[in-house]
């Protein structure tokens, strides 16, 4: 074996591609071809969009969990185990079945120039194959076309809201990403759109693919009620359903997509009722709308496109807290950082931005700043370094009532978890 250990395998990944990001098929199809076609025996449920794929993912997996099924389940990014990216049962993969799996494909796949991620993604279908699995539930991690989990044809697609992100690789409107991720559709069988506004470009590829295509707001639609609600379409219908456990209005979207998808495949996979309010109410996802214990209040999110920044202050507009609201934002250099403050601008007493630079693509403090202090107006900004450092300044400095929010990237929201379980994060201000 190449390397013993999990991180050996993971720092030799991070340099092994000349690019971090290569987006293609063609590389990773001849791979997976090597390694012996690994394929899930189960039905696949395989998720893109922008927004809202890590709860999709997390609604589906609970439900068919709730229901009895064994599920494999791929997502990325993790925040703070690489293992988080594979599950089975809900249970993270274990470093040594994950170094197995490497040792597989390094094997048969040497000179093959592979990406940190599409190891990763043949690793998860060598598990999954492996695994006797009931249902499985695949991620996009960039795009849909192009991206290593769309070698795998998908029973159902499901495909969460679009909004503007990595424009670099996908195009600079809603139409040319739409039909990125629309790629993920395949001929004669289901796909849904859970989203608030779809680009025509969606429609038009399931036109022209004879794809069965649910609609939210025309072919299913959701009814809220004080306590409930009921989901109601053509081939679906779940009336006094419990609201999530996740919160934000945001959620019903996901909620109501990752059921009617699996609603697509209830001739393999039936679920009952039960089943279905059990999974509402257990799905999770860390790092979205994560409320930590401790005074301050601390909000987790990573929030770090203008779209994901407006669900997260609809999801603040309901939470009061009497004191001060203070926001820790930190981000790459590739998002919008201007629209996410302009979205959350009216929102927070004052702003720490945290340096990020340490990581590639990473933003300084003062690179940041430059970028949010236009929406910010003359709200205070406090430029930070490491987030540790800024977090223990915040604690010393704040009140019990006092709100702090931690979003912008995945790395930001992985730092604050770190530290907040290393028992920080009580205010010590009299």
């Amino acid at each position: 074996m190449r390397f013993s250990s999990l991180e050996a395998w993971l720092a030799w990944q991070a340099t092994a591609s000349p690019k971090e990001i290569a987006l293609g098929l063609e590389r990773i199809g001849l791979a997976w071809q090597r390694v012996g076609r690994p394929a899930p025996d189960a039905p696949v449920v395989t998720v893109a969009g922008t927004n809202g794929k890590g709860s999709s993912v997390a609604f589906a997996e609970a439900i068919l969990q709730a229901a009895g099924y064994r599920t494999g389940c791929y997502t990325s990014p993790h925040l703070l185990h690489y293992n988080e990216r594979i599950r089975v049962d809900q249970t993270d993969a274990e470093d040594d079945a994950i170094c197995v799996a490497f040792e597989r494909i390094d094997q048969a796949c040497g000179d093959i120039p592979l990406t940190y991620f599409e190891f990763g993604t043949l690793a998860a279908l060598l598990i999954f194959a492996d695994a006797r699995l009931d249902a499985v539930i695949l991620e996009v991690g960039l795009g849909g076309r192009l991206d290593a989990v769309n070698l795998i044809d998908a029973d159902v697609a499901l495909i969460t809201s679009i909004g503007l992100d990595h424009q670099d690789w996908l195009g600079n409107d809603l139409e040319a990403i739409g039909a990125e991720k629309a790629a993920i559709m395949r001929p004669n069988r289901p796909a849904v759109f859970s989203g608030r506004q779809m680009p025509a470009s969606i429609r038009d590829h399931a036109r022209a693919t004879g794809t069965p295509l649910a609609i939210a707001g025309e072919d299913y639609r959701i009814v809220r009620r004080p306590e409930a609600w009921d989901l109601i379409g053509e081939a679906t219908e779940r009336r006094a359903l419990p609201l999530p456990g996740m919160r934000g209005a945001t959620q019903l979207d996901n909620a109501a997509g990752a059921l009617v998808a699996l609603d697509c495949l209830s001739a393999t996979l039936p679920i009952d009722q039960r089943a279905v309010r059990a999974g509402l109410l257990a799905a999770r996802v860390p790092g979205r709308f994560d409320m930590r214990p401790g005074t301050p209040t601390w909000v987790l999110d990573v929030a770090h496109n203008p779209q994901a920044a407006a669900a997260l202050d609809d999801m603040l507009g309901d939470l009061f807290t009497p004191g001060r609201k203070i926001a820790v934002l930190g981000m790459l250099a590739d998002k919008d950082a201007a629209g996410v403050a302009a979205a959350l601008a009216g929102r927070f007493d004052s702003w720490y931005l945290i340096d990020l630079s340490a990581y590639p693509r990473g933003r300084t403090g003062d690179q940041l700043a430059e970028a949010v202090r236009p929406a910010l107006d003359r709200i205070p900004v406090i430029t930070g370094t490491r987030i540790d450092e800024t977090l223990g300044q915040i604690a010393a400095d704040s009140n019990p009532d006092d709100l702090v929010v931690v979003f912008g990237s995945f790395l930001t929201v992985a730092g604050a978890m770190v530290w907040l379980e290393q028992g920080a994060g009580k205010a010590v201000k009299a």
